[in-house]
């Protein structure tokens, strides 16, 4: 039946609290039991004047505008800021009643960039939530899945100018160097002189936002991005995050991005999980050295089609010289600055060979075979590749990982960033990540309590139930006992 109302009801007077408004099992109620959140104070203390200037805005409440933002994806403080307004579970989290007006969106944002610039404060709430997981025992950081994924910048891909940049030095420069000097004078070659002229190569350098790099999605689209390295446990929990500019190769971002890591989870998982960006001689024998085992992916090899594959080519380590497919010996030549020794063949013995065109086209009819210094590392890698262990550990990667930056990317609001530099892009990516650790470490705590009272009223359920039956059977003239 139809049904109008008599009079216009938004203009009668109510009397309620926020709290009845809010349902039980909203997820900011889940996040309010979670987490203490006044460890803020003592994080911000020192960042504010003890008797100076004007009161502020209370850091809980900013904070928890920040989470708020990132939690429920939103796009902007400006958004955010209109939606706290007239959202009352928003209001209910920050202890904001229906009359208290909400701050203005410039508060957060000027605090982000000036008050909070410089500092770690970003990095102290993340690896509070952390620790909170760590207590509950939710955390499992013996394997660890590393890898990363690509967040465009606020920059525009057609101002740019083109540069000529030095090559970054490797993490691991100066111990390569000492191996290849030691492995030179084994072989009776002299070290290597320094090198004066430094390598240079040319990038694209954003008019917008310089601290980006051009990221080439595919032969058509090119984009100013940022990378997000991070690392996340077996059951999803993100241990770290470090952000650089998308130009830096994945295996550049490793070594620091596991220091962090080994200081977040206070010690060494056992694997790592890691894709064939990282797939180097150097991470191997980082993580070896360390008594981790690299898990990572077979690659395809990159031979030419209808030439022998490197692995048709077997090395003698007791001579140290390379067999080629028709028994010829590859003799060891020089050790280059890149850390590879360089095999090479005789040409004479080449010239005639019936499978030349299958070896080589070089025109001096020689073969040159490399292997780097810290090969054995790589191989031993390698082996680990078979285990049955870790081939179940590499299947998780996208149930974990995988997972993360999808999440990252569709949930909470990062598949492009409004922050330009790169130190603001890794308190946003360090606030995203503690948003996401803290919305899984409520949702559990959650459905930990929901089964705890289940439990409970399962159990009531039994002892009345029981309870009714043996006074049914006394009153039927049996004998009972109650245990």
């Amino acid at each position: 039946m139809l049904q109008r109302y008599q009079e216009d009801r938004r203009h009668i007077e109510t009397t309620v609290k926020i709290d009845d408004l809010v349902p039980e099992d909203h997820l900011v109620r889940k996040l309010e039991k979670a987490i203490d959140f006044s460890f803020i104070y003592d994080m911000v203390k020192d960042l504010y004047s003890p008797n100076h200037g004007r009161p502020s805005l209370d850091p809980v409440v900013l904070f928890k505008m920040y989470l708020i933002r990132y939690i429920f994806g939103i796009r902007s403080m400006r958004e955010t800021v209109e939606q706290i307004r007239t959202n009352v579970a928003y209001r209910w989290f920050l202890g904001l009643s229906l009359h208290d007006p909400v701050p203005h969106h410039s508060t957060p944002s000027k605090n982000y960039t000036r008050r909070f610039a410089g500092t770690d404060v970003f990095q102290k709430i993340f690896s509070r939530i952390l620790e909170e997981a760590f207590q509950h025992g939710l955390v499992d950081p013996s394997v660890v899945f590393v890898d990363s994924t690509h967040v465009k910048a606020s920059a525009n891909k057609r101002k740019f100018t083109t540069e000529m940049a030095e090559v970054e030095a490797k993490a691991y420069q100066d111990e390569l160097e000492k191996e290849i000097e030691r492995d030179r004078i084994a072989h009776g070659k002299s070290p290597l002189p320094p090198e004066n002229d430094k390598k240079k190569r040319e990038i694209k350098v954003s008019k917008t936002d310089p601290d980006s790099g051009m990221f080439v999605k595919n032969e058509r689209e090119r984009v100013f991005a940022y990378s997000y390295h991070t690392a996340c446990d077996r059951h999803g929990w993100i241990l770290h995050t470090y952000v650089t500019a998308a130009n830096v190769h994945d295996s550049q971002a490793f070594f620091e991005l596991f220091e962090r890591v080994k200081q977040e989870i206070k010690g060494c998982p056992t694997d790592v999980c890691i894709d064939a960006g990282y797939k180097t001689p150097a991470i191997a024998k980082y993580l070896l050295e360390q008594e981790i085992h690299p898990i990572w992916p077979y690659t395809r090899p990159k031979t030419k089609d209808g030439f022998f594959r490197k692995s048709e080519f077997a090395y003698d380590e007791h001579f140290d010289c390379y067999l080629c497919p028709n028994h010829q010996v590859l003799s060891y030549s020089t050790t280059n600055r890149e850390g590879y020794r360089e095999y090479k063949s005789d040409p004479s013995i080449c010239q005639g060979c019936p499978s030349l065109q299958k070896c080589t086209a070089s025109k001096n009819h020689t073969k040159v075979v490399t292997r780097h210094v810290w090969q054995e590392y790589y191989e031993e890698a390698e082996h680990l590749r078979y285990v049955p262990e870790h081939r179940e550990l590499y299947e998780l990667r996208k149930q974990t990982i995988e997972r993360n930056f999808a999440d990252l990317k569709e949930k909470h609001g990062l598949r492009w960033t409004n922050y330009r530099g790169l130190e603001r892009n890794q308190m946003q990516a360090m606030l995203v990540c503690a948003a996401m650790n803290l919305k899984k470490l409520a949702n559990y705590l959650w459905r930990k309590g929901l089964s705890f009272l289940y439990v409970f009223e399962y159990a009531s359920i039994l002892v009345r139930s029981s309870r009714k039956t043996t006074l049914k059977m006394e009153q039927n003239g049996y004998k009972t006992t109650v245990l």
